[in-house]
């Protein structure tokens, strides 16, 4: 077995550092200065943001809901991923007959520009036939935080949004049983009455 030289083995782990500095300043900057949160106000319309799902579909939202109510799954940092997973069981447990979206939210010019790795990452994690339901917003990112907020942002955003793209209904303060409830009943309430 032949044995690496030092001076490789140095530079493949300088390599790999850097790498790794890269990676955490891209997480850094995601969320790198803190918005209050925010209860936008019933009607409030949600901004027009662009995002791509991670099988390639261009979404511009909320634009391309418009004419059916929809729920937005917000999350800003991987580690929301545990309070949105919970959402998501929770709607589909009550058969909440309204498009959900997971909408991962990473502002920034530098995250914008590893997007692709970023969301190659994401696929590995997620069944192929789910990647039309998770669009990911990074150039028009911002737009959302300002809009919600990004205090405490291992908590999703969940937002309801009506058929002109105004909000209906959101939280911010982490899944609760009682809170899925009502996002179900105002969803069917919603689609009820349109």
């Amino acid at each position: 077995m032949r044995r690496m030289r030092p001076s490789i083995l140095r530079r493949g782990l300088g390599v790999t550092l850097s790498l790794g500095s890269v990676l955490s300043i891209v997480l850094a900057s995601a969320c790198s200065s803190t918005i209050p949160r925010r209860q936008p106000t019933p009607g409030e319309r949600f901004p027009d943001v662009q995002g791509q799902a991670l099988d390639g579909t261009v979404w511009n939202l909320p634009g391309d809901l418009a004419g059916a109510p929809a729920i937005l799954l917000i999350g800003y940092v991987q580690d929301a991923q545990f309070d949105l997973d919970r959402w998501l069981l929770g709607l589909a447990q009550l058969g909440t007959p309204v498009k959900v979206l997971e909408v991962p939210t990473i502002p920034g010019l530098v995250p914008g520009l590893f997007a692709g790795t970023i969301d190659s990452g994401m696929r590995s994690g997620i069944p192929q036939e789910d990647w039309g339901g998770v669009v990911t917003v990074y150039d028009d990112g911002q737009a959302i935080v300002d809009f919600l907020g990004n205090e405490r942002p291992r908590n999703g955003r969940v937002v309801l949004l009506d058929t002109a793209g105004g909000v209906v209904w959101s939280a911010d303060r982490g899944y609760s049983a009682a809170l899925v409830r009502d996002l179900d009943a105002t969803a069917r309430r919603l689609l009820a009455g349109r």
